[in-house]
């Protein structure tokens, strides 16, 4: 008998950069390198421009991610509301989603938390955030070695500000409360960006400065963080893949 094999898939809810067309082929080569396997099927949605799968082929899928975005997951945009609705149609199937960054706060919403913008402000930068040990062990997906703090690359200005009853916190930061949590073992929800390496991050900084998002000197701190650190990709993409597929 063939196996089957796995089927994943991709809500992109932001636009290429021009940057990561030209180096990557675009933001689904940059997730599928990251999270995706030999022998997988990965289709991308790009939800940002309205595209869904049909309802009736969410059971297909053994997996779904959800991107970051420039757009506010509290919004009322109609694809943020229809994006919504699926989420919570894919939490009544139990299947599992990878929330990331806005998919982190788009699962939040979802599950009766609440989401606005970052108490403490804006966060663009290469940080350590603390591993909730008793929760994390819990979750098999960390694997037999649960680490005290994990770097990765943070680029948001919003943030989850309450939990959903059924949510445990998996990290945290001085910055950000909610780090990352999880919900019963379906989903896994991460405000930093696992995917992102240097090169990516460098040129979102870049664009920020030239669409006047930041100041020259927020840019410029948000650089030295990565002078002579890299981000943990090698664990992140390690529990990201355990989850997905365990």
């Amino acid at each position: 008998m063939v196996e089957q094999k796995k089927r994943f898939a991709l809500f992109l809810a932001a636009l290429d950069s021009d940057f990561v067309k030209k180096t990557y082929g675009g933001y689904f080569h940059v997730f599928v390198s990251t999270f995706g396997d030999e022998g997988e099927q990965w289709d991308l949605f790009r939800v940002i421009n309205g595209e869904f799968p049909d309802e009736k082929d969410l059971d297909k899928y053994d997996g779904f991610v959800i991107s970051g975005s420039p757009h506010d997951a509290f919004g009322d945009a109609d694809w943020i509301v229809k994006l919504c609705s699926v989420c919570h149609k894919l939490d009544q199937m139990k299947k599992k989603v990878l929330g990331i960054c806005f998919g982190h706060q788009i699962i939040a919403r979802v599950k009766g938390g609440k989401i606005g913008m970052a108490r403490k402000g804006a966060d663009l930068r290469l940080r350590n955030i603390t591993i909730a040990k008793d929760n994390a062990k819990l979750c098999p997906y960390f694997g037999d070695e649960v680490y005290e703090s994990l770097a990765i690359i943070k680029c948001h200005r919003d943030e989850v500000l309450e939990l959903p009853e059924s949510a445990i916190v998996l990290a945290s930061s001085e910055i950000c409360e909610v780090e990352m949590f999880s919900i019963e073992d379906h989903f896994l929800c991460i405000q930093g960006h696992p995917e992102y390496n240097r090169e990516i991050f460098c040129e979102i900084v870049d664009r920020c400065i030239n669409l006047k998002l930041v100041e020259q000197e927020f840019a410029d701190k948000a650089r030295s963080t990565m002078e002579t650190a890299q981000p943990d990709r090698n664990q992140w993409q390690k529990i990201c893949k355990n989850f997905l597929k365990g």
